[in-house]
């Protein structure tokens, strides 16, 4: 049982060597003294990157949610499962125990036996912040029906889309959603993209904002009455190890969306490992990530992760600025938080704000801070650190993807030491690599190159649906026998890892490799500035030239533009060289950014390009609206 537990530097040293020198021995222990089985399996591993085939405890039956919820009923019935935090501060919370969770989870079930689905159907989620969110996907995985949840704020093109490629026959909804101080009619964008979606026969709709919409006969249905009827008893599925459990699909900022497919042993012991650890749970920790259960983050950080590990997972239907910007504080403070998970851009907002809407709220319940998304500045790690950590918080700055399924290099609170701008040490069982251009690994300290993964982890995803050849294509034909994450990153003289950003982030100027991530932590450090980043333009003499796209803080008092412009200048010449200097600075109001609060390069590449017709879609960005004002003040 110590494995599963890391508790100091020696144990981390320990266990990481005994992953990666026998890792059968290591997950196959970790696997047997940790999770319910209903039949053991006959191999730990099988695996040929060449094709790529990837199978772990194959021969293994089990159910999920056996393991997320039945298991925890005699020890741990009454203790809260999901605190549901409203949108609206002045609408209580619900405490949700494991109890109830189990109980409207097999009712769920129940309704979606009743209406047809059955083991491998998909089921398209397309649901907010709110209970019937996890309940819905785990009522999914009782059954043995593959979730798909798509964010509840994507356009009725995506959904569309999204519902088409993986051949969903039922759909579940709401009425509407609450944002801040909007609401959003989520049943007016399902009826839009299931104009052109034939197979979807059955439409739940579960009912928040009580508007006033409209049923299609014969295919839509009130969710909470059927449920209310719904027998409270649900047996689980017996589900093989490799049987699909969900597929998600990443943002798309280039081309087709990929349906990554998770399936459920592998998955299940990943995601459970590295939420023990990465976060140091204890079993009366109060735990919040602040993600959508649309996005990986919350498939596998509020839902199974701590579910299988019978912890309290807070579930925030709102927003970081409503009614204003202590929103996260006040609800730190109210259910006495313990482990606090968001993204950079959201620190980089509430920093922006200033220090007062922290102060006046008690977050000393806080011990240990963590962000996911994108690498952070180095001055929103220090604001993150001092102002919300009070300088006791270990800061886990974790790095990994959708197609990953879990945190891959990260450090862990009080074992591993954090350190400014980098991820720095794999997770057990991770065997990470650095490789120049030919594929060839770099070895030793203080190097950079391209970020691949040597040996498959349990949690990795198996294939995107319906598209093999491009999943292998994607991720294993780039370097032999390598998973290559698609990343640049440096190791530094002892060892740890920074994400120096996405290797087509890296821009050659005058022949040199200036990766993007450096570049902006530089500017973000200017006192002024709030955001930034950087794409390259052409240039008749260097090849390509920098042209930065730059968010001042609200509290920013400029008269004199050009000055700031020779000040972030100076600062990259003085952290990178001269060779990094910006050839082209513009001003925002906002950068474009994903639902999920991924800066779109992709578009501000082709606006700094002056390629402005053909941006692509641009309606499921948080703020289509920033793109035009961009366009129009392009230098």
């Amino acid at each position: 049982m110590s494995d599963y537990h890391i508790t100091s530097f020696d144990d981390y040293k320990k266990v990481y060597t005994k992953s990666i020198s026998n890792p059968e021995s290591f997950w196959e222990t970790l696997a047997e003294e940790n999770f319910l089985w209903r039949k053991k399996w006959n191999k730990v591993v099988s695996w040929d990157f060449s094709k790529p085939e990837i199978k772990w405890f194959e021969g293994a039956q089990l159910n999920i949610t056996e393991n997320c919820l039945d298991r925890h009923l005699e020890q741990r019935g009454n203790k809260t499962a999901l605190i549901f935090e409203p949108n609206n501060p002045d609408e209580p919370a619900k405490h949700i125990s494991y109890r109830e969770l189990h109980e409207q989870v097999c009712r769920f079930a129940n309704v979606l036996k009743s209406r047809g689905i059955k083991k491998g159907d998909r089921v398209c989620i397309y649901v907010p912040m709110i209970p019937e969110l996890a309940v819905s996907v785990l009522a999914c995985a009782r059954i043995g029906a593959v979730h798909s949840v798509v964010f509840a704020g994507f356009s009725a093109n995506a959904l569309a889309m999204r519902i088409n490629d993986c051949d969903c026959s039922m759909v579940i909804t709401c009425d509407g959603s609450f944002r801040g101080n909007k609401t959003i009619d989520l049943k007016g964008i399902v009826d839009e993209a299931l104009q052109n979606c034939p197979g979807v026969t059955s439409v739940l709709v579960a009912k928040r904002i009580n508007s006033d919409i409209k049923l299609k006969e014969g295919r839509d249905e009130w969710l909470q009455p059927l449920l209310d009827k719904a027998a409270p008893v649900c047996p689980a599925e017996t589900m093989e190890a490799e049987d699909p459990l969900f597929i998600l699909y990443t943002s798309g900022s280039t081309g087709k969306p990929k349906g990554m497919v998770h399936t459920t042993a592998g998955y299940m012991v990943y995601t459970a490992y590295t939420f023990k650890n990465v976060f140091q749970y204890s079993e009366n920790d109060v735990y919040w990530c602040t993600a959508d259960i649309g996005w990986i983050t919350g498939h596998s950080y509020i839902v199974y992760g701590p579910l299988a590990n019978g912890a309290t997972t807070v579930l925030f239907e709102g927003v970081p600025s409503y009614p204003d910007f202590s929103r996260f504080w006040q609800i730190v403070a109210k259910h006495k938080v313990n482990q606090f998970y968001t993204a950079p851009t959201a620190i980089r907002a509430l920093a922006k704000q200033g220090v007062a809407f922290v102060e006046g709220h008690d977050v000393s319940s806080l011990k240990v801070l963590g962000t996911v998304g994108e690498p952070i500045n180095d001055e929103a790690w220090h604001w993150y650190d001092e102002t919300v950590g009070k300088k006791k918080c270990p800061i886990v700055d974790t790095w990994w993807q959708t197609e990953t399924g879990g945190i891959m290099i990260t450090s862990l609170p009080g074992i591993i030491p954090s350190k400014p701008t980098f991820a720095t040490l794999a997770f057990p069982g991770i065997q990470a690599c650095l490789v120049n251009e030919e594929g060839e690994e770099i070895k030793g300290n203080n190097v950079d190159g391209r970020l691949c993964i040597k040996f498959p982890w349990p949690g990795m995803a198996r294939t995107i649906w319906g598209d093999h050849q491009r999943f292998k294509d994607t991720y294993f034909t780039a370097f032999n026998d390598k998973y290559f994450t698609g990343d640049g990153a440096l190791r530094d003289a002892i060892g740890n890892y920074r994400i120096t950003g996405r290797v087509d982030d890296v821009i050659i100027v005058s022949g040199h490799n200036l990766g993007t991530a450096p570049i902006e932590d530089a500017i973000n450090e200017h006192l002024n500035v709030a955001e930034s980043a950087i794409v390259a333009f052409p240039h008749d003499i260097k090849g390509n030239a920098l042209y930065g796209f730059v968010t001042l803080k609200e509290s920013a008092e400029i008269e004199d533009f050009e000055a700031i412009r020779g000040e972030i200048n100076q600062l990259i010449s003085k952290q990178i060289g001269a060779i990094a200097k910006l050839d082209k600075i513009q001003f925002t109001s906002e950068l474009p950014k994903t639902r999920s609060g991924k800066i779109m390069r992709r578009i501000l590449r082709k606006i700094a390009c002056g390629e402005t017709e053909n941006l692509g879609d641009t309606s499921t960005l948080l703020n289509p609206e920033v793109v035009e004002e961009i366009i129009q003040q392009r230098l």
